[in-house]
């Protein structure tokens, strides 16, 4: 199927432009100008020292003009979009469904770096994401019954696109809430911040494309790998537990794309 090698062309192109946005949006910077440069020499990046993957490989990971190395990460998020932009296509063929998925992997991906890199989760992302999530949901129907339930409950009859956005907001809405509560708590009990808000947003925009199951699931399996990998880190380094700031974001971030291709398997049907 030739659609799925295009869709990770197109996919290492998205990734080099998610890369963009990872350095300047949580610095509060355009994404539109200036042009790619070098954070070092801040001089301008030739087209052909700009091709996802081949140019990092060519230059050796370091500018061409004043030698500075390239974070990995540039390579790497090229190559992680590329291919699950691959995956989603391969799996569910040139739909509308893999595009709502390819769009959620690409967000999910800049989320999980901009969170490890600058401890900060753009709105840009996570309110956008959320959006068009919903946006998706009119077009996708998002995988839950819990919405339609409740309103099979409330004895209310909505046609199927208006069901499946209900199901998305619910998905939004309701797991937000409980993180948020639960930083809420931790904070009137421990008097100290334990949760940013931002990550309340990314677990709104993955029950906005994901549903009620898939953001609960990525709640269970973010915060259980937070909490194993953190401590395993935190313990050997000798740093201290209670200023220490986890990437929450990060490991939430990686629960959404586990949840988005394994969700079925993972969860009971």
């Amino acid at each position: 199927m030739i659609e799925a090698p295009i869709a990770l062309l197109f996919g290492l192109l998205i990734g080099s432009f998610l890369n963009v946005c990872i350095h300047r949006w949580p610095r509060n910077r355009s994404v539109v100008k200036p042009r790619s440069h070098c954070v070092r020499c801040r001089k301008p990046i030739a087209w052909y020292d700009n091709i996802p993957l081949v140019s990092y490989l060519v230059l050796g990971g370091r500018c061409r003009r004043c030698g500075a190395k390239i974070s990995a990460r540039y390579p790497l998020v090229e190559f992680l979009t590329g291919m699950l932009f691959f995956y989603q296509v391969g799996t569910l063929g040139p739909t509308v469904a893999a595009l709502k998925m390819c769009v959620f992997c690409a967000i999910a991906v800049a989320l999980i770096f901009c969170d490890l890199e600058k401890r900060i989760l753009p709105d840009e992302f996570t309110l956008g994401g959320m959006v068009l999530g919903l946006i998706f949901a009119g077009l996708v129907p998002v995988p839950d019954i819990t919405a339609q339930a409740l309103l099979w409950i409330a004895g209310a009859e909505l046609p199927a696109w208006a069901r499946s956005i209900a199901e998305s907001a619910l998905g939004a809405t309701l797991p937000a809430f409980f993180l948020w509560f639960g930083g809420w708590l931790y904070f009137k009990i421990r008097h100290r911040e334990g949760l940013g808000l931002g990550d309340v947003k990314l677990v709104a925009m993955v029950g906005s494309f994901l549903g009620l199951r898939g953001a609960l699931l990525t709640l269970i399996l973010g915060s259980i790998s937070g909490s194993v990998i953190g401590y395993g880190y935190i313990k050997p380094t000798g740093k201290d537990p209670a200023s220490y700031e986890l990437p929450f974001g990060t490991f939430l971030g990686v629960a959404a794309l586990l949840a988005a291709i394994l969700g079925n398997q993972l969860l009971p049907t």
